[in-house]
Order: C-alpha cells, then structure tokens, then sequence
C-alpha cells in the first residue's frame, strides 16, 4: 500500500511541494519561485532535482497541480465541469506521458465554468478539496492572491466562481504608470487608515479606472499623503472584489479565506468593513489534507 505522496503545486511563478503521509502529516516540503514561466523546456529535469532534494524515492507517486497542466505546461490536463464533484480528483488524474520514473506521476484538471460568463482555474481546485476534506460545507470560498478567486461550494460541487485580477493589477499598478512612483516610493508604507479609505471608495461602484485616477489626484490636491497611496490603492482593489461578489449570483453573507497571513488578514479586514463574518485556512494545511484524500481513495482501492 502506498504510504506516501508528493503532491507539487506547479503555479506560474511560484512552486511549492510536500512529501505527506496518509494523515496528512507533513514530512517534508520545499518552495522555490521556479514556476512554469521559469522551467520552459526543462519540467522533467526540474522534478528529478526536486525529488533530490526532498529524497523522494522512486517509487513515491507524484501529483502536480496547478499552472503545470496548462497549455503552455508541461503536459495539457483537459479542464473538468462543475458538475464533476472535487471528491472525483483523484479519479479523474491525467498520467503524464513519457514519465522518466517507475513511480505514478500525474496531473491534477482545472475546472472551466460556462454558464453566462466564462472563468477557469489550476490548482484552486487542491486547496478547494482540501478545505472540504477539513470541515467546509457549503458557501463561499476565497482565494485570495495574483488571481483572486471567490468560489461557491453547493452539494461538494463548485457551483459557481469569479476570478479578479487583484494581485496582477496591483502588481503592475507598482511596477509602472501614473500610480508607480507613489506605490514604490521608499517611504511608501502600509497605513490601516488608507486601506478603510479604499475600501470605502469601492463601495461607491464607480468605475475601477476612474477611482485609480482619483488617488493619483488626492495627492495632486494634497488631500492625500504620497506614502499612503500604496495601501489606498490596495483597498480599492481588495475592496471592488467584495462590491463585485453579490453580483455571481447569491448572496454573500460570511466567507471562508485560504491565503497567506499577511494577505489573509487583508482580506479579513476587508470583510469586516462590508460586514461579513469570516474564517481563515491555512494553505499548506488544505493542500496537505487533499494529498491525504488522494491517499485514502488510492488506498481503498
């Protein structure tokens, strides 16, 4: 019976692995910012120094997640509907072809949601079992980080979800443009006052690219101080996403995060402002709980 699994999460920039047991024990883990973007050309070589490193052994099977399965990845993993329960994950793995080990090597599918408006998703779907596999019943999921998620889990199905570009947008609002010099300044700083601010001027559903300008003009006018305009800027946008959910179809009322804790308590602040009740995830803790899931049903087989 197989008593291990190393399970990677093969994101776009990012990669993070963990060697975990049947009871979703954590024996080992790794991160390292070679993502898909950086391991073009070279996935097979880039997880035998992996397995390395971790002292996987060979016949220890392997499941990747995440950007990996993509078009531009490794190897393509067809996306599932909705209507297939994330219970299903562990039967619905695609076998990598041309796998260089004896041990199973696999990808996990992505979802792809039609229904009125298109969206997708690669390796949320991990961490959205995992957090079923820990207690989530039905509601709202968020996934906060690059591409935020908001997910609706109805029946151990996803019913329904809406990806935000906050994390990218950010990003790129910092790197360049108007808003750069204020949002990379040295003395730019976070400032809880500022990011209520934000938050409140998203309530106001004005138009997203109107109310970015507007923080640019506040320190124009000297109504705002150039050091704050970072945190200004992210609750704008941490804020849009919360004015914006209502709108996927059901009412919102309290949220489940999954994300980091400087980031998960970004978001809980947020969720206070628009007065919604709130729990956190531990990410690594609902990846793990998945693994453990695989596990199981590859046990009970």
């Amino acid at each position: 019976m197989t008593e291990q699994l190393l399970g990677i999460d093969w994101g776009t920039s990012n990669r993070r692995a963990y060697l975990v047991d049947a009871q979703g024990r954590c024996l080992r883990s790794h991160a390292d910012a070679r993502g898909m973007l950086a391991e073009q050309g070279r996935f097979a070589a880039s997880l035998e120094a992996l397995l390395a490193d971790l002292q996987v052994g060979e016949q220890t099977p392997v499941v990747m997640s995440g950007m990996v399965g993509s078009a531009q990845g490794w190897q393509e993993a067809p996306y599932l509907g909705p209507e297939v329960a994330l219970a299903e994950l562990p039967r619905r793995l695609v076998a990598l072809r041309k796998a260089a080990r004896s041990g199973a090597t696999s990808i996990v599918p992505g979802y792809c949601y039609r229904n009125g408006s298109v969206d997708v998703m690669r390796g949320e779907e991990m961490q959205l079992l995992g957090a079923q596999m820990l207690g989530q019943g039905d509601g709202w999921v968020v996934l906060p980080g690059t591409h935020s998620k908001w997910v609706l889990l109805e029946g151990a199905r996803i019913a329904r979800w809406a990806t935000y570009m906050t994390g990218e947008l950010f990003a790129s609002l910092a790197h360049g443009g108007t808003l750069a010099p204020l949002m990379s300044a040295p003395d730019a700083r976070d400032d809880a006052e500022a990011f209520e601010q934000g938050l409140a001027l998203a309530r106001k559903r004005e138009p997203l690219t109107h109310s970015l300008f507007t923080i640019r003009a506040r320190v124009v006018a000297k109504a705002l101080e150039p050091a704050r305009a970072r945190s200004f800027v992210s609750g704008l946008l941490i804020g849009t996403e919360f004015v914006s959910a209502p709108d996927a179809g059901a009412s919102v009322d309290s949220i489940t995060l999954v994300g980091s804790p400087a980031l998960a308590e970004r978001y809980r602040v947020a969720a206070r402002h628009f007065g919604l009740a709130v729990s956190v995830l531990d990410p690594d803790a609902v990846y793990c709980a998945a693994l453990a899931y695989f596990l199981r049903m590859e046990a009970s087989r």
